[in-house]
């Protein structure tokens, strides 16, 4: 049981629910696709809104003192390097697209805005184990994520505004701010309470549903995190009172579900879109993270024994956009070539995990630190 628990922060039933899919749809594409139509719902827009206001509140209670961020100089240069990262990525796209002429993919360019953030953060748990890095990665995956739902929001959920939802949302912020207030501990009064106001107005007023928990994270129970990996210290917030605890079994099926309904790719049709989402996302996002925080360096947010220059390695990890970019794919493109296409292109991605890893051995971060490169 305990290497079980051990291994959740990596969320291992990810990778198994995304190669389960990619077999299945392979093998029996009728009974996979009908069965993907059927969970995306659920999964994508309620499982994915747990997900991240799971991290979203491990990065808050990293702010606080001793956490591992104790410093919003720190929070501000991970912002900033998740937006130009995420500027940059569809920056490339729209220019490759435009070099091939292929006008008919230039809506896609936010499929490349967002960042796998279950996998590209159990890859920096395995690259740096510990340390301030694998808290950017989360705030750079989370500000990327929140770029490219908010891009996707209207298409989806247009015919579902309400001029009435915004108070529905403040209804449930407010609800939150009563539960702190109160010193509500259980996470399960603000779960089952300010939740679902919070997710039924963003899904009225056009903002994808995903984003609904995070408005009212700010106001959960936290305490402070110390310096290291967020899993560290984590059975020891076991208790209802702890956002992480109450979701660390449910999240690894969601987190399941989330690969299997969004990963199922026919192994066809390589072309345009492929070579330009993966090019924006090995490529010009990395490129727009390392310009980013050299610009960062000159306004007075240049890492330090926090965060090395070394560790943005962090740059490489941040390309991962695997299945969350299957998910915005589905998003953008109807059934058809270039949907494909462009999943086909997500799925290569998966290319910026070695490489980040590689690259982490080289420069001696993380885990390597103080090892010889062979």
């Amino acid at each position: 049981m305990k290497g079980w628990r051990d291994t959740l922060p990596y969320y291992p039933l990810l990778p198994i629910g995304a190669l389960v899919a990619i077999a299945w749809a392979n093998v029996a594409g009728d009974s996979y696709f009908r069965l993907a139509q059927t969970l995306q719902f659920p999964v994508n827009n309620i499982g994915v809104a747990l997900g991240l206001a799971s991290l979203a509140q491990e990065v808050l209670e990293a702010t606080r003192p001793g956490g591992a961020l104790p410093s919003w100089r720190h929070i501000l240069l991970a912002v900033a390097i998740g937006v130009g990262g995420t500027v940059m990525a569809a920056a490339t796209y729209s220019l490759y697209v435009r070099a091939h002429d292929e006008q008919v993919l230039l809506q896609g360019w936010p499929i490349v805005c967002g960042v796998d953030v279950f996998f590209g953060v159990a890859v920096a748990r395995r690259v740096f184990r510990r340390g301030a890095a694998v808290s950017v990665v989360v705030i750079l995956a989370i500000v990327s994520d929140i770029i490219a739902l908010l891009l996707v929001s209207r298409g989806p959920f247009e015919a579902a505004v309400h001029p009435a939802a915004a108070s529905v949302v403040a209804f449930g912020i407010v609800v939150s701010f009563a539960f702190r207030w109160l010193n509500v501990r259980s996470m399960w009064a603000y779960l089952l309470v300010a939740g679902p106001l919070a997710w039924v107005g963003c899904y009225w007023s056009g903002v994808h549903p995903a984003l609904a928990l995070l408005p009212i994270v700010p106001f959960f129970p936290r305490d402070r995190r110390a310096m290291g990996d967020f899993s560290a210290q984590r059975h020891e917030h076991a208790s209802v009172a702890h956002f992480e605890s109450v979701l660390a079994y449910p999240l690894q099926a969601v987190a399941f579900l989330f690969g299997l309904a969004n990963a199922g790719v026919l192994w066809r049709g390589f072309d345009t879109g492929t070579w330009a989402v993966l090019v924006a996302c090995l490529a010009g996002r990395p490129l727009g993270v390392l310009l980013t925080a050299a610009g960062a360096a000159c306004c007075g947010l240049a890492p330090d024994r926090y965060v090395r220059w070394p560790d943005l390695v962090v740059a490489l990890i941040s390309s991962v956009g695997s299945v969350f970019a299957l998910f915005l794919s589905t998003s953008v493109f109807p059934s058809g070539p270039l949907l494909t296409e462009v999943k086909l292109g997500a799925i290569a991605t998966l290319a910026g995990a070695p490489l980040a890893y590689t690259a982490a051995r080289v420069l001696r971060v993380g885990r390597f630190v103080g090892r010889r490169v062979a």
